[in-house]
């Protein structure tokens, strides 16, 4: 079954930003453009230069290291597939406005897909739709400096206690109540942190709420870094999450571990 018979219409490709900075999580009011949804990098086919506080002697991430580095949908298997595009859950419930700024931050960072910021060198990403359960999945690859990576992580991990349940207003679906809570996942790479975010919208009093799931989960192997978003109306896949990061994390490392051969 597609995705636009399960309620995901889509519309347009993934959106993301480029005004941040990458040292820090994406500000509040950072301006977006779109992205294409299949394997998208900056300075393609060329290495990019040795991002400060990398590992002495570990040759820079290229291009085609991080496209080869991706997970696809074979190795999600059915009813994973290849994106069509933007779901219309993406607008009308990560498009909110809170009064509290971390919790802005947040929103705007799963929004314009950003967690990290924009990238210090080159970056693949690619999408999943699942039309059986009206889930997504955005995976990228992104040669970063470790030291951003890991301010990135300290943020996610205070995010279950400073904004543990908020409300924000939608731009399509009114009022919404948002949940966040530490994901638990297992040791991948390096370092990581995986959120659990629930947002629950009620557009009137006679409506049915909307319930949107998000798995949200950074890992940092090495200098690099693998992020990850998952979200579904209703149910999420209890092994996503889990299953995208296992491959990722050893794709990762074989391709770094093939660069370091070829040096």
């Amino acid at each position: 079954m597609r995705v636009t018979a399960s309620g995901l219409v889509m519309a347009g490709l993934l959106a993301a930003v480029s005004a941040c900075t990458a040292a820090d999580p994406p500000q509040a009011g950072a301006p977006a453009s779109a992205s294409a949804p299949g394997a998208d990098a900056t300075a393609a086919g060329r290495a990019a230069p040795a991002s400060p506080g990398a590992s002495p002697g570990t040759p820079a991430l290229t291009v085609a290291q991080a496209q080869a580095a991706l997970i696809g949908e074979s190795d999600l298997g059915v009813p994973w597939t290849a994106t069509e595009g933007t779901a219309t859950w993406h607008d009308g419930l990560l498009k909110a406005a809170t009064g509290e700024p971390d919790c802005q931050r947040l929103l705007e960072a799963l929004y314009t897909d950003e967690l990290l910021g924009a990238p210090a060198g080159p970056r693949a990403a690619t999408a999943l739709d699942d039309g059986d359960d009206a889930a997504q999945l955005r995976y990228q690859v992104d040669a970063s400096r470790s030291a951003d990576i890991d301010r990135t992580l300290a943020w996610l991990r205070a995010l279950p206690r400073t904004c543990a349940q908020f409300t924000a207003q939608t731009t399509a679906a009114g009022t919404e109540t948002v949940q966040v809570a530490d994901a638990g996942l297992r040791d991948f790479g390096d370092a990581r942190q995986g959120l659990r975010v629930t947002l629950t919208a009620q557009p009137s009093a006679a409506a049915d709420p909307t319930t949107l799931t998000l798995d949200v989960a950074v890992v940092r192997v090495g200098d690099d870094a693998i992020v990850l978003t998952a979200g579904a109306l209703g149910t999420l896949p209890d092994t996503t999450t889990e299953q995208a990061l296992g491959i990722g994390v050893q794709r990762l490392a074989q391709v770094r571990e093939r660069g370091r051969a070829q040096a």
